[in-house]
């Protein structure tokens, strides 16, 4: 581990205790937690499917993906975002694996997966189109990527400053759906964006937002 990945890591770690009181992150009301149901339902195909969460955090999209009856398996940089993630199902009586690893290189071996599922990852990468790459070569043929991205106004969690040379990070801040359908592109056979920023969309992220959000849905 780099001692950039190392300072990531702990900056995520020293986040996990209180990631999910953000409304998008803990899903703990009804209404966002439907709305991302909903929106899950149409985004993976019905299964049961084998899926990566990318960046899985504490697991709230792993929960909602096993309660439909998915095959989860979730990767996080952070452990203790990892141990919240396993913690979760369990207490749900879910199954899922949960590991600790770079997104960059998920440590998942040769398995491969029918949907890789990544939510607000990519502008925290030293390489996005690289992990891109590598995420869908861990796709089954036919298989499908979805990415939940776009441009904040701020980046990291509220008050914590992010690691020292952020800045520089090829997607710091986001990416627009422009830029980010331009990258996929070539690497898939077909790709559409949902737009998540609208007035529709405010029950996703527990407020009105202003900045820029959407999925990017491809299929490989």
């Amino acid at each position: 581990m780099t001692e950039r990945t190392a300072s990531i890591a702990a900056y995520w770690d020293a986040a996990a205790a209180a990631f999910d009181d953000e409304p998008d992150h803990g899903l703990r009301a009804a209404r966002t937690r439907a709305a991302w149901a909903r929106h899950l339902r149409d985004w993976v195909p019905s299964g049961p499917l084998d899926v990566l969460d990318i960046g899985c955090g504490t697991g709230s999209l792993s929960l909602l993906l096993a309660e439909a009856g998915h095959r989860v398996t979730g990767v996080d940089l952070a452990p203790k975002m990892v141990e919240q993630a396993r913690a979760k199902l369990e207490a749900a009586h879910l199954s899922g694996c949960f590991l600790a690893g770079d997104a960059m290189a998920p440590p998942t071996g040769d398995q491969r997966f029918d949907v890789a599922l990544s939510r607000h990852l990519l502008w925290t990468l030293p390489d996005p189109g690289a992990a891109l790459r590598d995420w869908v070569g861990r796709l089954r043929p036919g298989g499908r990527l979805v990415l939940v991205e776009g441009r904040w106004r701020e980046s990291g969690q509220s008050g914590i400053p992010y690691v020292a040379g952020a800045e520089s990070l090829p997607w710091h801040g986001g990416i627009g759906a422009e830029g980010l359908a331009g990258a996929v592109r070539p690497l898939v056979s077909r790709l559409r964006v949902v737009p998540l920023d609208g007035e529709g969309d405010s029950d996703l992220w527990g407020k009105r937002v202003d900045d820029e959000r959407y999925a990017l849905i491809a299929d490989v």
